[in-house]
């Protein structure tokens, strides 16, 4: 019999550092989108050469090369563009580097996976936590093929990250390969051209406290108008004083935030800009995002006090149940079908349907699984379960964390991350069956939803412990681990049953079960007066 893995002690997860919102810039003039592409054009190149300069730094980059970099760029743009650009190019090679070393510890988990596989003999059945031997020699050969190609990669990768090599492309790594496939895209060359220069374009400016708005290069008013500080080449654009664009026709207004965005510029507080333009809907968007005071999260204590919600996602369902104090549930469940753009969609709105039921329950906190399939999707270790390995994929798990978190927090909610050991199968196993009935149907997702909020809660999943190790009476200890001792309610009268039995009505308007008649001496009531036999001789 297998050991059960210990579980890790769930735990508050940090509340979101910064807020980002967007609005599309309507109503450009030609010339508005003339300057806008001409700054972008301008300042992406020089973004393009200063990633490819401190790519060629790698480790051995240092203060002093970094202002070099940037005085080089200030004479052909400004001061504060040239700090953004190097501030971005900076960021990438950092953001390379975390993926290389991703990407390294990937080979190595599927490296280990196939030397343990082929080390079994042919037709090995696997378990639970380590996948068995191939089925035939010729899958065997192949794998022993696909190690020596995984042990070569991970040489090159590891030779790299020791050197201090990163492969970075900007525009994307994914659209410079459609170049060579556009026919399968559905793209023409002229297409694809004005998707990828899009995509190159460096339109951002960071914010700025103390100056005006917030924001010197690229400054929004409270009134909505946008204007652009001009690069020293093309100073010959502006139409406003001190080398400025400003956008003639059109204005922002932030549905979202916009209130808290106001108070910020109206203080003159930093607030980081973003001009982007899509190419597939032919449209200008302005994105802003600022940072925000870190949000002191609650003690455990705090959250469990008014009972916890567990959220159990999978690819196509998405189910959450209320648990009070001591555990006792209450559903809430939201289907996810369709296309990935669809179920983005869903997801939204269910996460939005979650956290207002939340506010109208009153709980304090909203539970989830700690999840991370990055070594549990590889082919290494499902080898021809591809449907299971796109199940597994299909969970949107990072996109379910990093939303529900920060939604959470503008409700003043908590979430709290559990260990996901054994949450399906102990769900399944000890809360499935008690809670079907025939007008609702349990599935395992269901009660992981159930189990999730038990080990947030602190109370055990699983309903009933092993018997004593003397006999199974009481004698060294109660068997069943419900709620504590000294909890109220946990002696609470049962609500009176509902058979159609003759007999009196409860006060709800009830039927009451009328009671059977006692069989033993210990089932008879205490009211009951027992008359001992003259003929019985006692003596």
């Amino acid at each position: 019999m297998g050991v059960v893995r210990k579980s890790a002690a769930p735990f508050v997860a940090p509340g979101p550092s910064g807020v980002a919102v967007r609005d599309r810039l309507k109503h450009l003039t030609a010339q508005d989108e003339h300057v806008l592409r001409a700054v972008g054009a301008h300042q992406g190149t020089l973004a393009s050469r200063d990633l490819k300069a401190r790519c060629a730094d790698g480790p051995n980059h240092s203060a002093e090369s970094w202002a070099g970099r940037k005085r080089e760029l200030t004479r052909v743009s400004s001061s504060r563009i040239a700090g953004a650009i190097t501030k971005a190019s900076h960021d990438q090679w950092a953001l390379a580097r975390r993926c290389q070393a991703a990407h390294i510890r990937s080979l190595e988990a599927g490296i280990r996976t196939l030397k343990h596989r082929l080390s079994l003999p042919i037709g090995a059945k696997g378990t639970k936590r380590a996948p068995g031997g191939y089925r035939s020699r010729s899958e065997w050969f192949r794998k022993s093929r696909r190690l020596r190609t995984l042990e070569h990669r991970r040489a090159a990768a590891v030779a790299d990250w020791q050197a201090g090599r990163v492969r970075v492309v900007r525009g994307g790594k994914r659209l410079f390969d459609t170049r060579h496939h556009l026919a399968e895209a559905g793209l023409t060359e002229g297409e694809w051209r004005q998707r990828w220069e899009a995509e190159r374009w460096f339109l951002a400016a960071d914010g700025e406290s103390g100056k005006r708005f917030g924001n010197e290069t690229i400054r929004v008013t409270p009134d909505g108008q946008v204007s652009i500080k001009l690069p020293a080449p093309l100073a010959h654009l502006a139409n406003s004083p001190h080398g400025r664009y400003t956008l003639t026709s059109t204005t922002v207004a932030f549905a979202h935030r916009g209130v808290e965005w106001a108070d910020r510029i109206e203080a003159n507080r930093a607030v980081a800009y973003r001009i982007h333009y899509d190419t597939t809907r032919d449209r200008w968007y302005l994105t802003a995002s600022w940072q925000r005071p870190t949000i002191q999260t609650i003690s455990m204590e705090a959250a469990r006090a008014k009972g916890v919600i567990g959220v159990d996602t999978n690819a196509d369902h998405f189910a959450a149940y209320h648990l009070d104090s001591h555990g006792n549930p209450h559903r809430f469940t939201y289907d996810l079908t369709g296309t990935t753009h669809h179920r983005d969609a869903q997801l939204r709105h269910a996460l939005t349907q979650l956290l207002h039921w939340a506010r109208r329950t009153g709980v304090g906190a909203i539970a989830i699984e700690d999840l991370d399939f990055g070594a549990e999707k590889t082919r290494e270790k499902h080898g021809r379960r591809k449907s299971f390995r796109q199940l597994i994929s299909g969970i949107p798990t990072g996109k379910l964390k990093a939303r529900l978190v920060s939604m959470a927090a503008e409700q003043g909610l908590a979430v709290v991350a559990v260990d996901p050991a054994y949450t399906s199968m102990w769900g399944g196993q000890h809360w499935q069956k008690p809670l079907t009935t025939p007008h609702r149907k349990m599935s395992r997702h269901d009660a992981a939803g159930i189990a999730i909020g038990r080990r947030a809660l602190g109370h055990p999943i699983r309903r009933r412990t092993a018997p004593p190790p003397h006999d199974r009476s009481d004698r060294v200890g109660h068997r069943t681990v419900q709620a504590d001792h000294g909890a109220r309610g946990r002696e609470g009268t049962r609500p009176p049953a509902t058979d159609h039995a003759p007999g009196g009505m409860s006060p709800s308007g009830t039927r009451k079960r009328r009671p059977s008649a006692p069989k033993t001496v210990r089932d008879v009531p205490r009211t009951h007066q027992w008359v001992q036999d003259s003929l019985m001789h006692t003596g």
